[in-house]
C-alpha cells in the first residue's frame, strides 16, 4: 500500500542491519510479491535511495530507541 519507492531495511534485535530491499517500487497488481528479510525483529523503511546517501549496508548497525 506505498504510494513511493522505497529502500526496506530488516534489523535484528540487536540493531543488526539483516536485509536490504532497494527501490522497491510501489505495487500495480492485486498480488504483490513477498519481500522478507530473514532473522528481522524490525523494519524501517526510508524513500529509495536514501539508504545509500546515509551508508547503509547488510552487517551494519543501528541504534534502536524504543520507547
Amino acid at each position: 500500500n506505498m504510494l513511493i519507492p522505497l529502500d526496506i531495511i530488516w534489523i535484528d534485535k540487536g540493531g543488526k542491519i539483516t536485509f536490504i530491499a532497494k527501490d522497491v517500487q510501489p505495487c500495480k497488481d492485486e498480488q504483490c510479491p513477498l519481500i522478507s528479510g530473514n532473522r528481522a525483529l524490525y523494519v524501517l523503511e526510508l524513500n529509495a535511495g536514501t539508504g545509500d546517501k546515509i551508508g547503509m549496508e547488510v552487517g551494519g548497525e543501528i541504534r534502536l530507541r524504543i520507547q
